[in-house]
């Protein structure tokens, strides 16, 4: 896992180095820069290509002007330019402009558009203007530079941070940000390039290790984290010789309705895959011969004939997973609300389990303690009501798990999963998984992970990973991201398991 750090405590991670490790401000701008160049060396081979490198005039700008003059010493093609904004310049700014001008390099300086130069789409960009402590938008010149960047069409990259975005706010004017195509990001990944807000901003992002002291960073508390395959094999469970299937669980999938028993086919499959020792189905009489011939492995027991209304069954689960394809009966709903007030089994409710949730106030006060909710956006907007950007959907989200004292997995491009006061992002997974039935083989394989004793926490920590995954390595096989479906999901969770073990 990586704690996703906030600005400030970034820059006492700074000084923490500085002081711990006595070294100075200006070698640590040097380690960092060298990071950057190291990485673009081994990507952009050609040293004939035109590179356009604009530094702003604080530390940011002096990474920039590093960049500069070992890209140049290094033989590639390079202009640097300094964006006058300000007279203030950082003391390691002036530092490292006197070391470019030492190998024969003087910045060009842009006071205004005349002095921008001409940059053909074939051509390379650094933005080096603006890092991490930004407050408000760029104004002036420095806006208007960074639309004709971004109109250049050429490609960027982006040192720590794009320029114009805030690290702890909203964007207010998206023509003033840099629409990086690389962010070369310091020691940790930053909360702004996990929302979806941001995407056109940054398309990809690569963490760049540059020795920031880590007892300092290990100490710090952090609200944000990331779930990587280092955090899941710490909590992956290897089996006994001598376990059995009792010893695994017994999972029971709640859903379907005519039309839809396919839902809680995919999620009843994905929880038998996932590892529960048994697993039971309730749906309705219609999907009885469906069930049993796509998964002879899974038992059922039935309701009434076209959708759920009764939820009388006689098995004795572990966990539940239920609403997938469950419908929005009248009959269903009321059963539904029924069984809410009476359940105490473990559960994970998904889809239209989540959505009658929604029409009724009173039955949020009926989410057992630790229970594992798993909405899209649209439904988790009807549990909590509409937001006017991500990071107050994030608060939405950590105060709704907060006051039920329930897990949230808020599914996208970056699951969030919310929990006891954090949120942890999910970095497995491609748009792959933008397909019919990926949440419900989610919910499966969450309510099979739980069923085999895991903790509500490891159980979604574990699953979102696992379920993205599996997606990156079905791509990596023979599917493509648009021939991707819900089934190669679960039909790769060999593959992951294997990668755990």
């Amino acid at each position: 896992k990586m704690k996703i750090l906030s600005s400030s405590q970034i820059y006492k991670a700074d000084q923490a180095t500085i002081k711990n490790l006595a070294i100075s401000s200006t070698e640590l701008m040097e380690i960092a820069a060298t990071k950057c160049t190291d990485w673009i060396i081994g990507r952009y081979l050609d040293r004939s290509r035109q590179v356009h490198i604009f530094c702003g005039m604080g530390n940011n700008g002096g990474d920039g002007l590093v960049i500069s003059r070992i890209l140049i010493e290094s033989g590639y093609s390079v202009t640097c330019y300094i964006v006058n904004f300000s007279k203030k310049k950082t003391k390691d700014f002036q530092i490292n402009f006197e070391r470019l001008r030492q190998i024969g390099c003087t910045p060009v300086e842009i006071y205004e558009l005349n002095d921008f130069p001409h940059i053909s789409s074939k051509e390379l960009v650094i933005d080096a203007i603006f890092g991490l402590g930004l407050t408000r938008g760029p104004e002036g010149i420095t806006k208007e530079v960074i639309i004709r960047i971004n109109n250049s069409k050429a490609e960027v990259i982006a040192i720590d941070f794009p320029s114009g975005l805030f690290a702890e706010i909203a964007v207010t004017e998206p023509s003033s940000v840099i629409k990086a195509d690389v962010t070369l990001t310091f020691q940790n990944p930053k909360l702004a390039f996990f929302l979806p807000d941001n995407r056109n901003y940054i398309k990809n992002w690569i963490v760049l290790d540059i020795g920031l002291d880590q007892n300092y960073i290990d100490s710090v508390d952090c609200q944000y984290i990331t779930v990587d395959e280092a955090m899941v094999k710490s909590m992956f469970k290897t089996r006994n010789r001598f376990t059995h299937k009792g010893s695994f669980g017994h999972s029971l999938m709640i859903g379907g309705s005519f039309g839809k028993i396919g839902a809680v086919i995919l999620a009843s499959r994905a929880s038998l895959k996932a590892g529960s020792g048994l697993v039971s189905t309730y749906i309705p009489k219609c999907g009885y011969t469906a069930m049993q011939s796509s998964n002879p492995e899974i038992m059922v027991e039935v309701d009434d004939e076209n959708y759920l209304q009764y939820f009388n069954f006689k098995t004795k689960p572990t966990t539940i997973g239920i609403g997938m394809g469950m419908g929005m009966h009248l009959k269903t709903k009321k059963g539904f609300i029924a069984f809410l007030k009476s359940n105490k089994i473990p559960m994970v409710i998904d889809a239209d389990g989540l959505n009658i949730i929604a029409e009724h106030d009173e039955l949020s006060d009926l989410i057992l303690e630790n229970i594992i909710l798993t909405p899209h956006p649209k439904e988790f907007e009807r549990l909590v009501g509409t937001w006017k950007n991500d990071f107050e959907k994030l608060d939405k989200q950590s105060e709704f798990s907060n006051t039920h004292k329930c897990l949230v997995v808020l599914k996208g491009a970056y699951t969030s999963i919310s929990y006891r006061g954090k949120i942890y992002f999910n970095t497995s997974g491609n748009p792959g998984l933008a397909t019919a039935g990926s949440g419900d083989v989610l919910s499966g394989i969450i309510t099979g992970l739980l069923a085999q004793g895991y903790n509500t926490l490891e159980a979604a920590l574990i699953g979102v990973y696992i379920h993205g995954r599996a997606a990156d390595l079905g791509i990596q096989d023979k599917e493509s991201m648009e021939s991707f479906i819900a089934s190669n999901c679960i039909d790769n969770l060999g593959k992951v398991f294997k990668e755990l073990i």
